[in-house]
């Protein structure tokens, strides 16, 4: 029984949560790809910090991280102000000039990405 109190109690949350998500909510952008054979590494870290003006000239940038795993495998973590904020930029990225280098580095079959509403975040200082 006290399973399916805490179960209830879980999803009524949920459910608030979700209802509450609204223009304010943080959003993560999470974006997951691999380079493009030869690339290299210190170069492609350089043209992503390129696109730094980019994003801080959207006014909606919380943070960024980048990051690779020892296969190759990078992720692009972007937080947001909003969901519209990360989709406008998102959608708007590829006009600007800085995004080519950055790009051209990508293996665009390889590039999954994803938004979601943020629901916790622990920073430690």
């Amino acid at each position: 029984m006290r399973f399916i109190t805490l179960t209830t109690a879980l999803i009524t949350f949920a459910a608030a949560d979700t209802a509450r998500a609204g223009a304010d909510t943080p959003v993560a952008e999470i974006v997951t790809f691999r380079l493009v054979e030869g690339a290299d590494q210190a170069a492609f870290a350089e043209a992503a910090s390129g696109m730094t003006p980019y994003l801080e000239g959207t006014g909606a940038i919380i943070s960024r991280t980048l990051s690779a795993d020892e296969t190759g495998l990078w992720t692009d973590h972007i937080t947001w102000t909003s969901m519209h904020a990360a989709k406008e930029a998102a959608a708007a990225m590829m006009q600007q000039p800085e995004a080519g280098p950055f790009m051209s580095l990508i293996d665009p079959d390889s590039v999954i990405m994803r938004h979601a509403p943020i629901r916790f975040s622990l920073k430690m200082e």
